[in-house]
């Protein structure tokens, strides 16, 4: 325990002050929210804003010109367009994918659970037996509202 820097050893919590939190102890209260202290955030702003600007200006300058019909004809994932982009699609297929975001979110809590489910004992059965049943409630709640049937 002797080697061991002063905040590692429990005896000597108490001489742990607030300065292993500031960068610079010395400083003042009223100095620490001072203009001068974002300066450096403004520097490293400035820096990301210039790369961006010349990169984007290299590539402007440098890159090829050559616009052909092919080039410029819509396209996605390398499949030709067919119909109009503007056609309003059913609300059915947005429904189903919130649902399947919020059951897929709702998964994910079984997680730590199942990390840990021997120190939760039967108070952490119970509670995700609770979680099951309303998990199957808000699932038959969505077939009997048909949800998840498709009509053309």
């Amino acid at each position: 325990m002797k080697g061991l820097p002063y905040f590692c050893c429990r005896s000597n919590i108490k001489e742990m002050d607030i300065f292993l939190l500031q960068a610079n102890p010395v400083s003042v209260a009223s100095d620490a929210n001072s203009a001068a202290s974002y300066l450096p955030v403004g520097i490293q702003f400035l820096f990301a804003i210039g790369f961006v600007a010349l990169v984007l200006g290299v590539t402007h300058i440098l890159g090829p010109k050559r616009k052909t019909a092919d080039k410029l004809k819509n396209f996605e994932s390398g499949i030709e367009s067919v119909g109009n982009a503007r056609q309003p699609m059913a609300v059915k297929y947005f429904l189903v994918a919130i649902l399947f975001v919020l059951f897929d979110v709702e998964v994910i809590f079984f997680y730590p659970y199942a990390i840990n489910f021997r120190a939760l004992g039967w108070e952490g059965f119970g509670a995700v037996l609770l979680f099951v049943a309303l998990f199957v409630v808000g699932f038959i709640y969505i077939i009997k509202r048909g949800a998840l049937t498709w009509e053309d």
